[in-house]
């Protein structure tokens, strides 16, 4: 792709308002529109693909019409949930599509580069114009199914297809890519030869952790046209691999990383464009740095297209767009040679791979790092599972909570027998279908690095690690414990005495740094798990009181966690026991275990050393170590203020606060919320102040809880300066509020403070203060 024409300012001028601007379509020779092949036809090479992308042109020109002919060209157009204004449009050219009337460059610049490519340069081996070609479609794609949300076109949540994606989902799947729980996502066009087939490949891209995303037919064509006045029609008769799984009785969804977009091709562009948002929400990448969005997309979001059955014209189009970011497309049969060819570095194309062998293969030449949990259970595991919703026509066995007691207990001990397993009461065949029972799982270690602390730290990993069983839901925790177990995985031979057979080898490959011993009990007799759960509550309550009651000045060390430095090279977060970090994810406790287990890893402990400000929460130690881990970009923080030095963000952040200096106080605001903040601005342009490992004075990112820590902005007044924050995140945490202003003196606090419903700009927000009488008003000037 040739990146010099896509900086920030090169596309051309917008279009008058009401006009689609100069765009037409070049005829090909024979007036035939032919966007894919008719199945069992080969994509005829670089004919079919320049026709196949002057096709995709014409039927955006199309849809783009009739949304002129039932909408205002100020009508938004955007994909629900997301403020990146069409990603792969956004993040390549710097150029926000917000209204209908903005499209009118694109089509102009997409022509551009389709009508400047002949099939000659198209067959030149490592060509960029093919990619080229690709990406303009790709951009074509985008504006076809943004027009889907106004109605043009088929609808883009049918069914079993979810459409776009929205931002919230990307960032919670996206901390999967930081924390290496995910190794990559498969982008798949096509069907299987078999619904047996596709089922083996889904369920293996599952046991590997891979997201697999799914969009367009197989043998997938838009019909033949006379001419440009025919509007080109799609479905020849071919299935997708969605609905092949769904014939084969899998789960698709999110939570089960089987993600069916649409039944069209076009709708790939949500994967792809999954991959910018990542690229621009937690590396910082800018809008319109093509260059460095290429680069990060290929090396930090690890992924790939796959394409099933014979390759027509428009997957071949779509496969050469996703090339541009460096993902190599790998085939189940041959690949026109309008793609580059497999001995280039860069733009990998592997085509006639087997069924059985197209994941592995695609994870080799991806280069992913895949880890697969390895046990002697008659079920899978994997971190797919964790999402796994079992029905209740398939619930055989429901455990614990709410309709019997149900708790677990991990603990330390002495007379610890490695490996030991025990069932107490009913094994599972001794149960018939339907059945509820109790459930005491107590989980007894021992190890010489093994500390009290680490108790409720490994005992809250239990949720996760039988999560992932194929058929076992785990929910909740501690005394309101529950599970819920498949019809399928019983017949299968699952038993309870697989539950400790599961805990012991993921211990030992998890934690064998601070664990040396685990031994396993299970309850299910009625007597013995309420004798669990009374000894279980007592230590509850010692641990709460014990670790509840830790704070920042009970402790020498802080630590440090850097795990999203992979993708915000510069930022360093630092939790302490009364600041957990700004994901909400990593608490100071998790980060000293995670030293334990691994000392080269991401959490290091601090030493704070001299004090430089108590107040603002500014040390010496903590200083040197930012400033060294941050690559010198950071030379302090203050741990309690945001009005000079805030502690840097990534993307994974879950709420943002900043000053509102007429008010003398702040607002918090959360990610998830869409509309305008009394500074004058939405959450998009917040989020690019601070991510990144950007310091920015007077605006902090932080996690939803730290809200409720006494240590909450205490160098600028804490949380009597909260004078406006969204209804729904101070409705969320109310209790966590209430507490604190009951802390501080002033239990009405939380009636005073301002939603969007009470004030939208800044003075309206001051108005109401003075009406209330928020104490903000009456505290010292921040300033």
């Amino acid at each position: 792709m040739n990146e010099e024409l896509l900086g920030p300012g090169s596309c051309s001028a917008p279009a008058a308002p009401g006009s689609l601007g100069r765009v037409r379509a070049t005829d090909p020779a024979d007036s035939d529109i032919v966007i894919g092949v008719k199945p069992g036809r080969p994509a005829d090479g670089a004919d079919g693909f320049v026709r196949c992308a002057v096709a995709c042109l014409h039927l955006a020109r199309k849809r783009c019409e009739e949304a002129l002919a039932a909408h205002d060209v100020s009508t938004r157009l955007e994909f629900p949930g997301s403020i990146y204004h069409l990603p792969i449009i956004y993040g390549v050219t710097g150029r926000p599509i917000r209204m209908l009337a903005d499209v009118a460059w694109v089509l102009e610049e997409a022509e551009q580069r389709i009508n400047s490519k002949s099939a000659a340069q198209l067959r030149i081996s490592h060509s960029s114009a093919a990619l080229d070609v690709g990406m303009a479609v790709l951009w074509l794609a985008e504006v076809i199914e943004a027009l889907k949300y106004l109605g043009v076109g088929p609808a883009p949540v049918d069914d079993i297809w979810l459409g776009a994606a929205a931002d919230g989902i990307m960032r919670a799947r996206g901390i999967e890519f930081i924390e290496e729980s995910t190794p990559g996502f498969a982008a798949v066009i096509g069907e299987a030869p078999s619904v047996e087939t596709a089922v083996a490949l889904a369920h293996e891209m599952q046991q590997k952790s891979l997201y697999v995303f799914m969009a367009g037919e197989g043998g997938e064509c838009l019909a033949t046209g006379d001419g440009f006045d025919r509007l080109p029609t799609i479905g020849a008769g071919g299935t997708t691999l969605a609905e092949q799984l769904i014939e084969g009785g899998v789960q698709l969804g999110w939570d089960t990383r089987l993600v069916p977009f649409g039944r069209e091709a076009f709708a790939h562009v949500h994967s792809i464009g999954f991959a910018v948002r990542v690229a621009m929400a937690f590396g910082g990448v800018e809008p319109g740095d093509c260059r460095t969005l290429f680069a990060y997309v290929e090396d930090r979001v690890p992924a790939f297209v796959v394409l099933l059955g014979p390759v027509t014209d428009l997957q071949c189009v779509v496969a050469a767009g996703a090339m541009n970011f460096g993902l190599p497309a790998i085939a189940t049969h041959d690949i026109p040679t309008t793609l580059p060819s497999t001995d280039c570095t860069r733009w990998r194309v592997v085509p006639r791979v087997p069924p059985h062998d197209l994941v592995a293969r695609s994870i080799e030449v991806r280069g992913l790092k895949t880890v697969v949990g390895e046990m002697d259970i008659p079920v899978a595991y994997g971190h797919v599972f964790s999402g796994e919703r079992i029905r209740n026509d398939d619930l055989h066995l429901e455990m614990g909570s709410p309709k019997a007691p149900g708790c677990e207990l991990l603990l330390t001990a002495e007379d610890v027998e490695d490996g030991r397993v025990t069932v107490v009461g009913p094994e599972v065949e001794d149960l018939s279908f339907g059945s509820t029972v109790p459930l005491g799982v107590l989980v007894e270690v021992a190890g010489r690095r093994m500390q009290k602390d680490f108790e409720p730290i490994l005992e809250r990993q239990l949720h996760h690690l039988l999560n992932e069983v194929q058929g076992l839901r785990h929910m909740g925790q501690r005394d309101v414990l529950g599970m819920h177990l498949s019809h399928r995985a019983v017949e299968a031979g699952f038993r309870f005495e697989h539950l400790g057979r599961i805990i012991h080898s993921i211990m030992h490959a998890e934690y064998s740094q601070i664990v040396d011993r685990v031994q396993v009990t299970v309850f299910t007799q009625t007597e013995m798990v309420l004798t669990l759960l009374e000894r279980a509550q007592a230590v509850y309550r010692e641990r709460d009181e014990r670790i509840g009651s830790l704070t920042d000045e009970d402790v020498d060390e802080f630590y440090s966690c850097t795990i999203c430095q992979s993708f915000a090279p510069n930022h360093v977060c630092i939790m302490t026991p009364e600041r957990c970090g700004l994901c909400g994810a990593y608490s100071w406790l998790d980060g000293k275990i995670s030293f334990q287990i691994n000392p080269a890893g991401p959490s290091r402990p601090i030493r704070k050393d001299n004090v430089l400000d108590a107040a603002r929460g500014s040390w010496e130690g903590i200083n040197s170590f930012v400033h060294d881990a941050s690559h010198g970009a950071v030379e302090r923080i203050d741990l309690y203020s945001l009005l000079e030095y805030p502690m840097t963000s990534c993307g994974c952040f879950e709420c943002i606060s900043g000053v509102l200096p007429l008010c003398n106080g702040i607002f918090t605001v959360d990610r998830d919320y869409s509309g305008m903040i009394p500074i004058g601005v939405k959450l998009s342009t917040l989020a690019d102040m601070v991510r990144g490992g950007a310091q920015t004075p007077g605006f902090l990112a932080h996690s939803r809880l730290y809200v409720g820590s006494p240590r909450f902005l205490s160098g600028d007044g804490g949380i009597l300066r909260l004078v406006w924050m969204p209804r729904y995140l101070k409705e969320s945490l109310r209790a966590e509020i209430e507490a604190a202003a009951v802390a501080v003196g002033h239990p009405d606090l939380w009636e005073k403070i301002a939603t969007e419903d009470d004030a939208v700009e800044e003075e309206e927000v001051m108005s109401f203060l003075a009406r209330v009488g928020h104490p903000a008003l009456d505290m010292e000037a921040m300033f």
